[in-house]
């Protein structure tokens, strides 16, 4: 197993699923209403995001391989991108568990409304739904395969990940397989959390590379006798959490401070609403409530 393979594939499986789903809570609208029409300028929409997403990982790669010629430009860029991908994927972990419970009904309102615009506002709806996801995915996919020895393995590793994520949301939709979404979330939620913590673990190591942060040569510990970079678990660590056999004090240090509050802030039981607040979440008003369906 490469380095960076389980993150790789991790994020392409979690992001993709949620793709998925998204699309999904699309096209099954227009079809439930009868608006099969639509379902044209909806798919415009999904692939001129996924186009879009395509061409931000490009422009990264390029930027990071070609455009930034010396080595502490290189650093410097690469250490930058590592805390953005950080800080979006833990307002993105936190906000889909937030948010999970009313996705379906937020998209179909946008849809509905976009149905009143025209097809043009119907493409914008699939477009901003999906693009969302594909530059995530881009983002986080550039900062973890950083660590990567080869490029083919973090690209074959999303690349499978997106197709588990599309064959799973395919059988979601044919009511071929039946999966616990909330569980799932969670749980890829805490993988997420310990990948992004090692993203921020390189992004400083970056920063030291750089000569932006000091003590790049102040070593926390050093078991390079004991675990193997070359090993399969030595690579499935580093390439999943980025744990390293003689890193610096200033990557443990961030590294801790990072993963145990936000783990224990995601693992912290949502507070429930009141009873007034689920009742106005679960009984729209007339006036929220689609024209077709009020018929």
């Amino acid at each position: 197993m490469g380095q960076a393979f389980l993150a790789s594939y991790l994020i392409g499986l979690r992001e993709g699923l949620e793709a998925t789903l998204v699309v999904s809570i699309l096209v099954a609208y227009l079809v439930k209403s009868g608006r099969r029409r639509q379902l044209l300028p909806l798919w415009a929409g999904v692939v001129a995001a996924v186009a879009l997403s395509v061409l931000g990982g490009a422009l990264l790669t390029w930027t990071g391989t070609t455009l930034l010629a010396d080595y502490r430009s290189r650093e410097l860029f690469e250490a930058v991108t590592s805390v953005l991908a950080v800080a979006l994927v833990t307002w993105m972990v936190f906000w889909m568990r937030r948010t999970a419970r009313g996705l379906r009904g937020e998209l179909t309102g946008q849809l509905e409304h976009a149905l009143g615009t025209g097809a043009l506002a119907v493409a914008g709806v699939a477009f901003l739904s999906v693009v969302r996801e594909g530059l995530e995915t881009t983002l986080l996919f550039y900062a973890a395969a950083q660590g990567a020895t080869t490029t083919a393995t973090p690209l074959v590793a999303i690349s499978a990940g997106l197709l588990t994520a599309v064959v799973l949301g395919a059988a979601l939709y044919a009511g071929a397989v039946r999966i616990d979404l909330g569980r799932f979330f969670t749980v890829s939620g805490v993988l997420l959390v310990l990948v992004a913590a090692g993203i921020l673990k390189y992004g400083v190591h970056d920063f030291q590379e750089a000569g932006v942060l000091p003590g790049l040569d102040v070593l926390a510990f050093d078991v390079s006798g004991v675990l193997d970079p070359n090993s399969w678990y030595g690579a499935a660590l580093a390439g999943m959490v980025n744990v390293t056999a003689a890193p610096t004090v200033l990557e443990t240090v961030a590294w801790a401070a990072y993963l145990l509050p936000v783990l224990v802030a995601f693992l912290w039981p949502a507070r429930r609403p009141t009873p007034a607040a689920a009742d106005r979440a679960v009984s729209p008003s007339p006036s929220e409530t689609p024209e077709h369906v009020r018929a």
